[in-house]
Protein backbone atom coordinates (compact mmCIF):
# COMPACT_ATOMS: atom_id res chain seq x y z
CA UNK A 1 0.00 0.00 0.00
CA UNK A 2 3.01 2.20 0.82
CA UNK A 3 4.30 1.66 -2.89
CA UNK A 4 0.73 3.29 -4.51
CA UNK A 5 1.03 6.34 -2.45
CA UNK A 6 4.58 7.21 -3.44
CA UNK A 7 3.92 6.66 -7.24
CA UNK A 8 0.93 8.69 -6.46
CA UNK A 9 3.31 10.93 -5.15
CA UNK A 10 5.62 10.43 -7.98
CA UNK A 11 2.96 11.22 -10.41
CA UNK A 12 1.74 14.17 -8.60
CA UNK A 13 5.11 16.14 -9.01
CA UNK A 14 5.71 15.16 -12.75
CA UNK A 15 1.87 15.24 -13.74
CA UNK A 16 3.05 18.83 -14.84
CA UNK A 17 5.62 18.38 -16.76
CA UNK A 18 3.37 15.85 -18.66
CA UNK A 19 0.46 18.45 -19.19
CA UNK A 20 2.92 20.55 -20.23
CA UNK A 21 4.20 17.96 -22.89
CA UNK A 22 0.97 17.63 -23.83
CA UNK A 23 -0.35 21.49 -24.20
CA UNK A 24 3.26 21.56 -26.37
CA UNK A 25 2.14 18.61 -28.59
CA UNK A 26 -1.17 20.41 -28.58
CA UNK A 27 0.44 23.41 -29.80
CA UNK A 28 2.39 21.68 -32.73
CA UNK A 29 -1.09 19.91 -34.43
CA UNK A 30 -3.04 23.26 -33.96
CA UNK A 31 -0.94 26.33 -33.77
CA UNK A 32 -2.59 29.26 -32.38
CA UNK A 33 0.21 30.78 -29.97
CA UNK A 34 -1.95 29.76 -26.98
CA UNK A 35 -0.96 26.38 -25.87
CA UNK A 36 2.17 27.03 -25.96
CA UNK A 37 1.69 29.39 -23.16
CA UNK A 38 -0.35 26.97 -21.15
CA UNK A 39 2.20 24.26 -21.73
CA UNK A 40 5.48 26.75 -20.46
CA UNK A 41 3.46 27.40 -17.03
CA UNK A 42 2.66 23.70 -16.34
CA UNK A 43 6.54 23.60 -16.65
CA UNK A 44 6.91 26.32 -14.33
CA UNK A 45 4.70 24.52 -11.95
CA UNK A 46 6.15 21.49 -12.62
CA UNK A 47 9.93 23.20 -12.14
CA UNK A 48 8.61 24.61 -8.77
CA UNK A 49 7.05 21.73 -7.45
CA UNK A 50 10.67 19.93 -7.39
CA UNK A 51 11.76 22.46 -5.40
CA UNK A 52 8.97 23.39 -2.65
CA UNK A 53 6.15 21.11 -2.13
CA UNK A 54 2.85 22.64 -2.43
CA UNK A 55 -1.20 21.61 -1.77
CA UNK A 56 -2.97 21.10 -5.29
CA UNK A 57 -5.72 24.26 -5.00
CA UNK A 58 -2.09 26.29 -4.65
CA UNK A 59 -1.07 24.64 -7.91
CA UNK A 60 -4.02 24.55 -10.00
CA UNK A 61 -3.94 28.58 -9.11
CA UNK A 62 -0.71 29.02 -9.65
CA UNK A 63 -0.70 27.70 -13.49
CA UNK A 64 -3.79 30.08 -13.80
CA UNK A 65 -1.92 32.85 -12.72
CA UNK A 66 0.95 32.14 -14.98
CA UNK A 67 -1.05 31.06 -17.94
CA UNK A 68 -2.87 34.39 -17.91
CA UNK A 69 0.26 36.58 -17.16
CA UNK A 70 2.07 34.91 -19.96
CA UNK A 71 -0.83 34.82 -22.51
CA UNK A 72 -1.52 38.22 -21.68
CA UNK A 73 2.17 39.51 -21.89
CA UNK A 74 2.68 37.53 -24.80
CA UNK A 75 -0.30 39.61 -26.59
CA UNK A 76 1.36 42.61 -25.60
CA UNK A 77 4.67 41.51 -26.99
CA UNK A 78 2.99 40.86 -30.48
CA UNK A 79 0.86 43.97 -30.27
CA UNK A 80 3.69 46.13 -29.89
CA UNK A 81 5.95 43.82 -32.64
CA UNK A 82 3.59 42.67 -35.08
CA UNK A 83 5.47 39.75 -36.99
CA UNK A 84 6.29 41.30 -40.47
CA UNK A 85 6.20 38.80 -43.75
CA UNK A 86 7.91 39.17 -46.36
CA UNK A 87 4.73 37.68 -48.81
CA UNK A 88 2.03 39.94 -46.78
CA UNK A 89 -0.19 38.99 -49.63
CA UNK A 90 0.58 35.76 -49.52
CA UNK A 91 -2.99 34.34 -48.67
CA UNK A 92 -4.60 36.79 -50.94
CA UNK A 93 -3.94 35.35 -54.16
CA UNK A 94 -6.44 37.63 -56.20
CA UNK A 95 -3.90 40.73 -54.88
CA UNK A 96 -0.68 39.67 -55.72
CA UNK A 97 -1.91 39.46 -59.61
CA UNK A 98 -2.74 43.18 -59.54
CA UNK A 99 -0.66 45.05 -62.31
CA UNK A 100 -0.13 41.84 -64.43
CA UNK A 101 -1.22 41.67 -67.49
CA UNK A 102 -3.57 38.19 -68.66
CA UNK A 103 -5.58 36.84 -72.07
CA UNK A 104 -9.08 36.45 -71.72
CA UNK A 105 -10.32 33.15 -72.10
CA UNK A 106 -13.78 32.98 -72.22
CA UNK A 107 -15.45 37.00 -73.58
CA UNK A 108 -16.00 39.55 -71.20
CA UNK A 109 -19.57 40.36 -71.38
CA UNK A 110 -21.87 42.40 -69.56
CA UNK A 111 -19.09 42.69 -67.23
CA UNK A 112 -18.03 39.47 -66.47
CA UNK A 113 -15.48 36.36 -68.09
CA UNK A 114 -13.01 34.57 -67.43
CA UNK A 115 -8.70 35.26 -68.23
CA UNK A 116 -6.43 32.24 -67.44
CA UNK A 117 -3.92 32.83 -64.88
CA UNK A 118 -1.23 29.82 -65.10
CA UNK A 119 -3.04 26.92 -65.47
CA UNK A 120 -6.08 28.34 -64.23
CA UNK A 121 -9.29 30.15 -65.27
CA UNK A 122 -10.23 33.16 -62.71
CA UNK A 123 -13.51 35.36 -62.57
CA UNK A 124 -12.83 38.82 -64.81
CA UNK A 125 -15.26 41.34 -64.20
CA UNK A 126 -14.39 44.62 -66.32
CA UNK A 127 -15.09 46.16 -69.66
CA UNK A 128 -16.09 44.08 -72.61
CA UNK A 129 -13.47 42.17 -73.79
CA UNK A 130 -13.54 39.21 -76.69
CA UNK A 131 -11.01 35.96 -76.31
CA UNK A 132 -7.61 36.71 -76.77
CA UNK A 133 -7.59 40.03 -75.65
CA UNK A 134 -5.24 41.28 -73.15
CA UNK A 135 -6.43 42.74 -69.69
CA UNK A 136 -4.73 44.20 -67.11
CA UNK A 137 -5.77 43.09 -63.52
CA UNK A 138 -6.41 46.59 -61.50
CA UNK A 139 -8.04 44.98 -58.35
CA UNK A 140 -10.03 42.45 -56.83
CA UNK A 141 -13.62 42.02 -55.86
CA UNK A 142 -14.49 38.74 -54.10
CA UNK A 143 -12.99 35.96 -55.26
CA UNK A 144 -12.84 37.66 -59.36
CA UNK A 145 -10.28 39.86 -60.66
CA UNK A 146 -10.90 43.62 -62.27
CA UNK A 147 -9.59 44.12 -65.19
CA UNK A 148 -9.26 46.71 -67.85
CA UNK A 149 -8.01 46.33 -71.58
CA UNK A 150 -4.39 46.35 -71.61
CA UNK A 151 -3.85 47.00 -75.72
Amino acid sequence: MESDATILELLGRWIWFIIGAVLAIVELFAPGVLAIWLAIAATLVGGLLLVIDMPVAAQIALFAVLSIILVWASRQFLTRHPIESDHPTLNQRGVSYIGRIFVVEQDIRNGSGKIRVGDSLWLAEGEDAEAGARVKVTGVNGSALVVVKAD
